[in-house]
């Protein structure tokens, strides 16, 4: 066991230079992912739950087909599939929009639900005061809503950071191509993949305290309400 720590200490010098500017790659690779997900995702939820039927079928067609492609499919389309129409996207820019475009089906989905957790009176009262509907949408549909959808967006937010180590494959510098790398120079899989995982559980668990404490504030003061 003291030999198996001990190479941690004489490697991790060398390690470090390469391995933090992953990390930094992996988060802003996630964050990007995660607002263009949460911004589409409304998009489609509205759409959705919109009364103008070619735009409702488009959502729902939307995310019904995205859900069912595995996010590595659109990666590989877009950084290998988009080539012959001479459009070339570097590995960073196709991982956050293949990531994006796979998690805002699913945060679709999430708004979806909390649009509809809001109660209908509530709008017609809006309009009945003389609120437009974009008002009442976005004074007081959309603000109840995403009190209801909050704490599942933060999981999100998490399934997306783990989720960006199959940018790997398309050559996106994040934490799994360093590790692959560094596996492959120092023949040290074990260390380095432990390492990994300890790091991907260090950006993740944060996140996931942040999602339980925001959950049961959000519990707490739907029981006082009522």
């Amino acid at each position: 066991m003291i030999e198996f720590f001990k190479l941690y200490y004489e490697h991790l010098p060398a390690w470090w230079p390469q391995i933090v500017p992953a990390i930094g790659n992996t988060i802003g690779l996630t964050a990007g992912a995660y607002m263009l997900a949460v911004v589409l995702g409304l998009i489609l939820a509205v759409g959705k739950t919109s009364k103008i039927g070619p735009f409702r079928w488009f959502c729902t067609g939307y995310i019904e087909v995205v859900r069912g492609i595995p996010s590595l499919a659109i990666l590989f389309l877009l950084y290998f599939g988009l080539v012959p129409l001479g459009i070339v996207l570097d590995a960073f820019t196709a991982g956050f929009i293949g990531l994006g475009l796979s998690g805002s089906a699913y945060i679709a989905e999430v708004f979806r639900a909390g649009l509809e957790a809001v109660h209908k009176g509530q709008r017609e009262a809006a309009l009945a005061v003389g609120m437009t509907p974009f008002a009442s949408f976005r004074y007081i549909t959309l603000p109840q809503a995403i009190r209801v959808v909050l704490p599942p967006l933060l999981n999100m937010l998490i399934m997306l950071l783990k989720d960006s180590s199959i940018c790997s494959l398309i050559s996106t510098p994040e934490l799994m191509l360093r590790a692959k790398d560094l596996a492959s120079e120092y023949f040290l899989p074990m260390h380095v993949y432990l390492l990994i995982g300890v790091l991907y559980f260090a950006l993740a668990f944060p996140l996931s305290l942040l999602a339980k404490m925001v959950q049961k504030r959000m519990s707490s003061s739907r029981r006082v309400t009522e």
